[in-house]
């Protein structure tokens, strides 16, 4: 079997064992690392949420303390709907002063014709500590700026968003240095069955 083919069958396992999979998902090239993280249906990402139970994520690991404010870090992701399960979400520091430790961001869409109707998805990212994950990703607040080549600020209470995004804590966990799993709750403590993953993409700050 090939590499990416090989990796996602360890969660088929009965025993698996988490570091074991990161090992093999991070001796794999970043094009490889994105089929990887594509090919990892629902029940892969519900096995990989509850088997990374406890491993911390913290934010300086998604945006890297030397990158500038507003310079973004981008992260494939792969979500355990039925359709449109691809994206990315794209992080960033927000400028001095802002008060708080937090993250901006929004979710890339790469169907661009879905974005009038369903919005960016902003969502500020702040470190939290409980049983669900150490990092929240909260769609109740939004960003107050960003990058020059993202999409305008609207509230997710907007069209579409109204269904996907308004009122969603999304939380962290680790699996490997470039792979996160997270699960969707409703407004910060109801657990929704939605899974979904992150892999992050190498940049130059």
């Amino acid at each position: 079997m090939n590499r990416i083919v090989d990796t996602v069958a360890l969660l088929q396992g009965s025993n698996i064992i988490l570091d074991d999979f990161a090992a093999r998902f991070e001796a794999a090239g970043p094009a490889e690392q994105i089929a990887i993280t594509e090919a990892i249906d629902r029940a892969g990402q519900e096995r990989l949420w509850e088997l990374a139970a406890g491993r911390t994520v913290r934010l300086d690991e998604l945006v890297p303390p030397g990158f500038e404010p507003l310079h973004p870090v981008i992260f494939h992701g792969k979500n355990s709907l039925p359709a449109v399960s691809r994206f990315q979400k794209r992080f960033c520091r927000p400028p001095p002063g802002t008060p708080g430790c937090e993250l901006w961001g929004f979710n890339f869409q790469p169907l661009r014709w879905l974005v009038p109707l369903t919005g960016p998805g902003y969502f500020v990212a702040y470190e939290v500590e409980n049983q669900l994950g150490t990092i929240a990703i909260d769609y109740r607040r939004v960003p107050t700026a960003h990058p020059a080549d993202w999409p305008p600020i609207v509230d997710n209470s907007f069209r579409l968003s109204r269904f996907i995004y308004h009122g969603t804590v999304d939380y962290l966990r680790r699996i490997s240095d470039h792979l996160l799993i997270g699960r969707a709750t409703r407004g910060g403590t109801t657990e929704m069955p939605n899974w979904f993953l992150l892999c992050r993409e190498d940049v130059d700050g």
